[in-house]
C-alpha cells in the first residue's frame, strides 16, 4: 500500500463511526462492526441503518454461527453483506461484554 493510499483509508476510517453488533437471522447469528458516516448522532447508527432505503448491511471482522447447525465450525470473515429484510435481530455488543452463544 503507498503512503497516498494509506492516508486516503485513514481519512475515510476517520470520517466513520463503528459499532461491535450481534446480527441474528433465521440461520446464523453474525458479530462484527458496522460503520455510519459521522453525520448525526452516534447513538442512532443502528436505528439508522435498520430505517435506511439501502437492502444490506455491511459487517467488517465477522464471525459468523450457524444457529440450525450448533455442531459446524464457525467461519471467520474479513467482510459480509446481510439482506436486511432477514434480520431479525440487530443489538450492540459492549467492549466489555464477550456474548456467549447458547
Amino acid at each position: 500500500m503507498t503512503n497516498a493510499e494509506e492516508t486516503s483509508n485513514n481519512d475515510l476510517i476517520s470520517g466513520l463511526w463503528s459499532e461491535k453488533v450481534l446480527i441474528v437471522t433465521k440461520d446464523y447469528e453474525i458479530q462484527g462492526s458496522i460503520f455510519m458516516p459521522k453525520i448525526g448522532k452516534q447513538n442512532r447508527i443502528i436505528s439508522d441503518i435498520l430505517n435506511s432505503s439501502k437492502r444490506f448491511v455491511a459487517v467488517k471482522d465477522c464471525e459468523v454461527t450457524y444457529r440450525n447447525q450448533p455442531h459446524r465450525r464457525n467461519e471467520y470473515h474479513d467482510f459480509v453483506q446481510i439482506n436486511i429484510y432477514s434480520i431479525i435481530l440487530l443489538r450492540p455488543i459492549k467492549e466489555d461484554e464477550e456474548y456467549v452463544n447458547n
